[in-house]
């Protein structure tokens, strides 16, 4: 029905970067707010930032000021900036959408696959 495919992780360096992407493909009415999470080892997941449809942004304290979320409505995408990344930034990244199916009715709450971002000291 409605499918979050991720890409772009993948082992960097400290003070390096990174760009996650992440394209909601499938048969639906109109994708809403959008997000991405990330969970390390023996942790739970946490957001790490959100869009809404209008660009209003949301970012996690450990995150503000290196990554920067965006999206394109007319391709159904939302991108992670990531700059100055850390080795505690090391964790499997998630993208999240809620997405309206049809015009009536609220959304749902779709994930993708999860693609693993490992940061080295």
């Amino acid at each position: 029905q409605v499918q979050l495919v991720e890409s772009g992780g993948g082992l960097v360096q400290g003070g390096g970067s990174l760009r996650l992407s992440c394209a909601a493909s499938g048969t639906f009415f109109r994708v809403d707010e959008m997000a991405w999470y990330r969970q390390a080892p023996g942790k739970q997941r946490e957001l790490v930032a959100l869009i809404t449809r209008d660009g209003s942004t949301n970012y996690a304290d450990s995150v503000k000021g290196r990554f920067t979320i965006s999206r394109v409505n007319s391709k159904n995408t939302v991108y992670l900036q990531m700059n100055s990344l850390k080795p505690e930034d090391t964790a499997v990244y998630y993208c999240n959408a809620n997405v309206a199916i049809r015009w009536y009715g609220g959304p749902n709450d779709f994930w993708g696959q999860g693609t693993q971002v490992t940061v080295s000291s």
